[in-house]
């Protein structure tokens, strides 16, 4: 029987801009989740299934911030700065090195 994986949480994530992360972010972006839930402990099928919703949130909007309704687009400013400079303090770099 395979080990169950699960996710640490995005408060516990390495930096919080990661794949699983920015799912987190985006359900919390479209009210898919309260912000005190940060899907700690949760397993990879759940997570799927909320990067389903996420997905589908985004489809109407083109997949494109800039598309958002303006209260949506004000939003998406101010969680993505919040996360962005979170994950600096944490020693977060946006340059990927060569083998990344």
């Amino acid at each position: 029987m395979k080990e169950k994986i699960n996710y640490c949480g995005f408060n516990q994530d390495s930096h919080g801009i990661t794949l699983l992360g920015r799912v987190v972010l985006d359900a919390w972006l479209f009210e898919l989740l309260p912000r005190s839930e940060d899907c700690s402990g949760w397993d990879l099928t759940r997570m799927q299934m909320l990067s389903d919703r996420v997905q589908a949130s985004w489809e109407p909007h083109a997949h494109l911030p800039s598309r958002l309704p303006a209260p949506l687009q004000q939003r998406h400013r101010e969680l993505y700065a919040w996360a962005t400079e979170r994950a600096r303090q944490r020693g977060w770099n946006p340059e990927l090195a060569d083998d990344e």
